[in-house]
């Protein structure tokens, strides 16, 4: 949640106590100046929440006599959905808010439910532990998602100033086909003006979105998460990997990990190999991932893969030969 929502929403907590606030009161509270608190009141009254502004020496602002918000009502199975969703999906890096704003959430939703329930559902934050940490990932702002989403459902351009993974910022306009999450990080990918082919974009390191006038059409078929995850295993690193495996694409897609290689036809081997192409900062971790797949394969390049997988065959041969701590501690050589 951004700030000035929350702001917003502060404004509401105060109004909802009863009795008539002047600006000045509203702006000590908020820590803003009088300017915004009108602003802040422009924004309820949006929201459809009768905020009145009385005039005179002892005017302000206040809600309409008789104004109650609704009552949340929820069933025990949609309230342990609700805050479970909220804490689950903060942990997984899915929910792209602060940590405060799905804290405060779960919070307000406890409020208004029945005091037994609330309990219940307390009782079970306070004892559930998780056997995976939370992921610390960069966080979108609400209102970039917001917006890029009005502007995928309604096919309409937007405008957004993205700073790229080397520091370089522009403004470009894009057609937002789809957004997409993948591993704890929010995608918008479309077509982009600047280069006119579709490209894959971080929401994190979108800083403002403006809906342009016009629309377009999605190309039939487009399917947003496959060519995120195809986009991502193109990024350019230090090492271009290409290694030949005997077996179909599907197989070889399912025993790879999510989204970390693209997966072609072999035109050199024939039709029983497929090549899969990944890029990589670093080499050491490709044996695993070469040896999980349970299927023959030929490095192609870079050559010095060939080197470090000798070496991990080496020592993962030697760790299983050996019966005592010591012995696979040579084994396994240096750390």
């Amino acid at each position: 949640m951004t700030r000035p929502t929350a702001r917003v929403l502060a404004l509401l907590e105060i109004l909802q106590a009863g009795g008539t606030y002047t600006a000045s009161d509203l702006a000590e509270r908020l820590g803003v100046d009088e300017r915004t608190v009108r602003r802040y009141a422009e924004h309820l009254l949006d929201l459809e929440v009768p905020v009145e502004s009385v005039r005179g020496r002892y005017g302000g602002y206040r809600l309409a006599p008789g104004f109650r918000m609704p009552p949340l009502m929820l069933t025990d199975e949609e309230a342990l959905a609700v805050v479970l969703g909220l804490v689950a999906g903060r942990r997984a890096g899915l929910v792209p808010t602060s940590p405060e704003a799905a804290t405060t959430a779960a919070a307000k939703v406890r409020r208004v439910l029945p005091k037994a329930l609330a309990s219940r559902l307390d009782a079970l934050l306070a004892t559930t532990d998780f056997t995976a940490p939370g992921r610390a990932v960069p966080t979108p702002e609400a209102s970039v998602m917001l917006r890029l989403a009005e502007a995928t459902r309604q096919h309409q351009p937007a405008v957004i100033s993205y700073t790229d993974r080397t520091g370089r910022r522009s403004e470009r306009t894009v057609h937002p086909y789809g957004l997409v999450t993948h591993s704890g990080r929010w995608y918008v990918t479309g077509t982009d003006s600047a280069s006119r082919e579709l490209r894959t974009f971080r929401l994190d390191r979108i800083v403002q979105v403006r809906i342009a006038h016009g629309t377009f059409a999605v190309p039939e078929g487009f399917q947003p998460a496959d060519v995120v995850l195809t986009s991502l295993a193109g990024t350019p690193w230090r090492h271009q990997v290409a290694v030949a495996v005997q077996g179909t694409a599907d197989e070889v897609r399912a025993a790879l990990p999510h989204g970390i290689a693209s997966v072609e036809p072999d035109a050199e081997d024939g039709p029983d190999w497929v090549l899969v192409r990944l890029r990589a900062e670093r080499l050491d971790w490709v044996p695993g991932v070469l040896a999980g797949l349970g299927l023959p394969f030929v490095v192609r390049e870079p050559a010095q893969l060939r080197d470090i997988v000798r070496a991990w065959t080496d020592r993962i041969a030697g760790c299983a030969a050996a019966t005592s701590p010591q012995e696979a501690i040579a084994a396994w050589g240096p750390r």
